[in-house]
């Protein structure tokens, strides 16, 4: 059963910035959120998690997103869901097969965050009720969740705590701070910390691992001068963020938010691989760039389309000895999805290719992979939602 739901464009806004987290308009003012986040269970399931007005819905497809089961309900009532152009629901699977819901909602009408997961036991039958990642409730947007290579779940997000500390003692605090935390068994996450302050408050995050109990967060950075560029924290241990590794200058020196975030993979080999959406006095448009470990300085940005084009919303995904990228663009009429890969860790990559177009509104691309093989995930409005498989390219 292929789900369609009404939709207004998302494009990329600039707003002025303010205390709270924001996006534009009111809560609850537009249309749902159109975004379908995809997942693989070990035993070859796809899972979408979807946005329904007011509650969160998952899928179940045993033939590669050609059918799908009727939905799941993960949220019981009605929930104010944060439509933000780069706030999603999302789901991840661990190695049993077990399911894990995130999403975020708006608290108030001055887009105020918080962040919510449910988890499903039983093969994605039921859910627990949705309950709060952190017991903090000052706001939260943008989480995300990924399973580290021993299994645990880790989650980050955008935390408003120490803006209202920051206030209560009269002093400034210019954005959000980076939060994480682990899940503590199937009860819940355990104690929230800070790996960061003063990051950009309203732009996807990025997260891989570098290995069991070491995440990789890529996210968009507030550099003195409020230059927003984007920079990558590794861990060195589940408990103990690393320093800030900035990946390029780009001088994108703005009091707004873009909206508009990064995707990071890391490779078999340890390699480290950045894409990323800027506006900068330096450089404008999409690239990418990479370093050969986590200590290792970026290298030069590469363009991955011209300015014209409006290439937007890239995703990298490391998938065995491959490394994919897919990125949007625009050329008056199209919405195409572009993609390239590479079989060298990033050294050489194909030429770009046209993988899948509409000329309707949109989600943003997504890369996913099974056991087999990667795959671009695409929810668009004419065409419904697409699993299409990347072949290879020399």
């Amino acid at each position: 059963m292929r789900l369609l739901i009404a939709l207004t464009t998302l494009v990329l806004s600039v707003s002025a910035a303010v205390a709270q987290h924001h996006s534009h308009g009111k809560p609850g003012s537009t249309p749902e959120a159109f975004t379908a986040a995809p997942a693989f269970a070990p035993d070859g399931t796809l899972w979408l998690a979807r946005p329904m007005v007011d509650r969160i819905v998952v899928l179940r497809s045993t033939d590669l997103g050609k059918s799908f089961s009727a939905p799941v309900t993960v949220t019981p009532e009605p929930m104010n869901l944060d439509w933000g152009p780069d706030a999603r629901a999302r789901i991840t699977v661990d190695p049993w097969g077990d399911l894990i819901v995130t999403f975020g909602i708006f608290q108030d009408k001055n887009f105020n965050g918080r962040a919510f997961f449910a988890r499903s036991g039983d093969g994605g039958a039921s859910f627990t009720r949705p309950r709060p990642i952190t017991a903090n409730a000052t706001s939260q947007r943008f989480e995300i969740a990924g399973v580290d290579p021993a299994g645990r779940v880790f989650a980050t997000w955008l935390d408003k705590r120490n803006v209202a500390k920051a206030r209560a003692a009269g002093k400034a605090y210019a954005g959000a701070a980076l939060a994480f935390a682990w899940e503590d068994g199937e009860a819940g996450f355990g104690d929230t910390s800070i790996a960061l302050d003063n990051t950009c408050e309203c732009c996807r995050l990025g997260l891989a691992f570098a290995g069991a109990g070491r995440p990789a967060v890529v996210f968009r950075n507030i550099f003195p001068g409020s230059v927003r560029d984007h920079g990558v924290i590794t861990f060195h241990d589940p408990r103990t963020p690393g320093p800030v590794r900035r990946v390029s200058v780009d001088d994108w020196k703005i009091e707004a938010c873009p909206h508009h975030g990064p995707s990071i993979a890391v490779a078999a080999d340890g390699s480290y691989h950045v894409a990323w959406f800027t506006d900068g006095a330096r450089r404008k448009g999409l690239f990418y760039a990479r370093a050969e470990s986590a200590d290792s300085p970026f290298t030069a940005p590469r363009a991955l389309s011209r300015p014209d084009r409006q290439p937007a919303r890239p995703y990298l995904l490391a998938h065995g000895p491959d490394l994919h990228l897919v990125w949007k663009e625009f050329d008056g009429d199209k919405v195409a999805v572009r993609w390239q890969v590479s079989h060298d860790s990033g050294r050489h990559w194909s030429d770009p290719r046209t993988v899948a177009e509409t000329a309707d509104a949109s989600d943003h691309p997504l890369l996913v992979a099974d056991k087999q093989r990667a795959y671009l995930s695409w929810l668009t409005k004419a065409e419904g939602y697409r699993l299409i498989p990347l072949g290879d390219q020399p």
